[in-house]
Protein backbone atom coordinates (compact mmCIF):
# COMPACT_ATOMS: atom_id res chain seq x y z
CA UNK A 1 0.00 0.00 0.00
CA UNK A 2 0.74 3.30 -1.03
CA UNK A 3 1.33 6.66 1.34
CA UNK A 4 -1.82 8.78 1.59
CA UNK A 5 -3.28 12.30 2.79
CA UNK A 6 -5.95 12.16 5.34
CA UNK A 7 -7.00 15.72 6.69
CA UNK A 8 -6.58 15.61 10.51
CA UNK A 9 -9.45 15.28 13.02
CA UNK A 10 -9.80 18.96 15.58
CA UNK A 11 -8.57 16.37 18.11
CA UNK A 12 -5.33 15.23 15.83
CA UNK A 13 -4.48 18.98 15.05
CA UNK A 14 -4.53 19.66 18.73
CA UNK A 15 -2.10 16.95 19.29
CA UNK A 16 0.46 17.72 16.27
CA UNK A 17 0.05 21.22 16.35
CA UNK A 18 1.61 20.67 20.34
CA UNK A 19 4.20 18.47 18.25
CA UNK A 20 4.72 21.09 15.99
CA UNK A 21 5.30 23.35 18.63
CA UNK A 22 7.89 21.39 20.21
CA UNK A 23 9.82 20.72 16.71
CA UNK A 24 9.85 23.77 15.94
CA UNK A 25 11.23 25.46 18.89
CA UNK A 26 14.10 22.86 19.02
CA UNK A 27 15.24 23.94 15.97
CA UNK A 28 15.39 27.37 16.44
CA UNK A 29 17.22 26.25 19.07
CA UNK A 30 19.36 23.96 17.84
CA UNK A 31 20.42 25.32 14.45
CA UNK A 32 19.46 29.05 14.77
CA UNK A 33 20.86 29.57 18.09
CA UNK A 34 17.86 31.13 20.21
CA UNK A 35 17.30 31.25 23.37
CA UNK A 36 15.44 28.13 25.13
CA UNK A 37 12.81 30.27 25.80
CA UNK A 38 12.74 32.37 23.00
CA UNK A 39 12.75 29.59 20.84
CA UNK A 40 9.18 28.26 23.05
CA UNK A 41 7.69 31.80 22.58
CA UNK A 42 8.11 32.36 19.06
CA UNK A 43 6.62 28.92 18.39
CA UNK A 44 4.22 29.17 20.99
CA UNK A 45 3.16 32.13 19.22
CA UNK A 46 3.71 31.08 15.42
CA UNK A 47 2.44 27.90 15.09
CA UNK A 48 -1.34 28.83 16.70
CA UNK A 49 -1.34 32.29 14.19
CA UNK A 50 -0.66 30.21 10.97
CA UNK A 51 -3.34 27.48 11.77
CA UNK A 52 -5.70 30.11 12.94
CA UNK A 53 -5.42 31.89 9.68
CA UNK A 54 -7.35 29.04 7.90
CA UNK A 55 -5.39 28.92 4.92
CA UNK A 56 -3.43 26.18 5.32
CA UNK A 57 -4.16 22.05 6.10
CA UNK A 58 -2.79 20.28 8.30
CA UNK A 59 -2.68 16.12 6.96
CA UNK A 60 -2.11 12.67 8.63
CA UNK A 61 0.35 10.57 6.97
CA UNK A 62 -1.13 7.38 6.23
CA UNK A 63 0.61 4.53 5.60
CA UNK A 64 -1.09 0.67 5.63
CA UNK A 65 -4.25 2.82 7.68
CA UNK A 66 -1.56 3.60 10.71
CA UNK A 67 -0.79 7.61 10.91
CA UNK A 68 3.09 7.83 10.32
CA UNK A 69 3.59 11.34 10.44
CA UNK A 70 1.90 14.65 9.23
CA UNK A 71 2.43 16.96 6.83
CA UNK A 72 1.25 20.65 7.07
CA UNK A 73 0.47 22.52 4.15
CA UNK A 74 -1.21 25.90 2.50
CA UNK A 75 -0.86 28.57 -0.09
CA UNK A 76 1.41 31.70 0.17
CA UNK A 77 1.55 34.39 -2.56
CA UNK A 78 5.42 35.44 -2.75
CA UNK A 79 7.11 37.42 -5.03
CA UNK A 80 7.39 34.28 -6.94
CA UNK A 81 3.91 34.07 -7.49
CA UNK A 82 0.96 31.99 -5.66
CA UNK A 83 2.58 28.31 -4.45
CA UNK A 84 2.23 25.45 -1.85
CA UNK A 85 3.91 25.63 0.92
CA UNK A 86 5.24 23.29 3.22
CA UNK A 87 4.73 24.59 7.18
CA UNK A 88 5.73 20.91 8.24
CA UNK A 89 6.95 17.71 7.31
CA UNK A 90 7.48 15.11 9.88
CA UNK A 91 7.69 10.98 9.77
CA UNK A 92 7.68 9.03 12.82
CA UNK A 93 11.18 8.38 14.17
CA UNK A 94 10.10 4.39 13.86
CA UNK A 95 8.88 4.84 10.27
CA UNK A 96 11.65 6.53 8.62
CA UNK A 97 14.49 5.16 6.18
CA UNK A 98 11.79 3.32 4.08
CA UNK A 99 11.13 6.42 1.92
CA UNK A 100 8.04 7.83 3.34
CA UNK A 101 9.60 11.10 2.98
CA UNK A 102 10.37 11.08 -0.75
CA UNK A 103 7.20 9.76 -0.67
CA UNK A 104 4.99 12.26 1.32
CA UNK A 105 6.90 14.86 -1.13
CA UNK A 106 5.56 13.38 -3.90
CA UNK A 107 2.36 13.75 -2.67
CA UNK A 108 3.14 17.45 -2.13
CA UNK A 109 3.54 18.36 -6.11
CA UNK A 110 0.20 15.95 -6.68
CA UNK A 111 -1.58 18.15 -4.27
CA UNK A 112 -0.13 21.53 -5.80
CA UNK A 113 -0.92 20.24 -9.48
CA UNK A 114 -4.58 19.66 -8.00
CA UNK A 115 -4.29 23.03 -6.83
CA UNK A 116 -3.13 24.39 -10.31
CA UNK A 117 0.01 25.79 -8.51
CA UNK A 118 3.00 25.36 -10.66
CA UNK A 119 5.32 25.71 -7.60
CA UNK A 120 6.27 24.16 -4.15
CA UNK A 121 8.53 26.28 -1.29
CA UNK A 122 9.05 25.68 1.83
CA UNK A 123 12.10 26.56 4.73
CA UNK A 124 14.52 24.96 6.27
CA UNK A 125 17.16 25.34 9.02
CA UNK A 126 21.06 25.09 7.40
CA UNK A 127 22.12 22.32 10.19
CA UNK A 128 19.12 20.25 9.33
CA UNK A 129 21.21 17.93 6.73
CA UNK A 130 18.68 15.18 7.42
CA UNK A 131 15.92 17.26 6.25
CA UNK A 132 17.83 19.14 2.94
CA UNK A 133 19.32 15.72 1.82
CA UNK A 134 15.77 14.91 1.27
CA UNK A 135 14.69 18.22 -0.12
CA UNK A 136 17.52 18.25 -2.65
CA UNK A 137 17.08 14.13 -3.61
CA UNK A 138 13.64 14.99 -5.07
CA UNK A 139 14.48 17.97 -7.29
CA UNK A 140 14.76 21.26 -4.51
CA UNK A 141 17.49 23.50 -4.87
CA UNK A 142 18.29 26.26 -2.05
CA UNK A 143 17.11 29.92 -3.34
CA UNK A 144 18.10 32.39 -0.45
CA UNK A 145 20.96 30.80 2.04
CA UNK A 146 21.14 32.79 5.56
CA UNK A 147 24.28 33.12 7.50
CA UNK A 148 25.41 34.83 10.41
CA UNK A 149 28.24 34.54 12.69
CA UNK A 150 28.66 35.51 16.45
CA UNK A 151 31.22 38.00 17.35
CA UNK A 152 32.52 38.66 20.41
Amino acid sequence: MTLRLRELTPEEITEVSAQIEWSYAEGMERYAGFARETARRKAAQDVPQILSKGDSVLYALEHDGARVGHLWLGERELQTGRVLWIWDIFVDTEHRGRGLGKEAMGLVENEARTRGLARVELNVFGGNEVARNLYRSVGYSESAVTMAKDVP
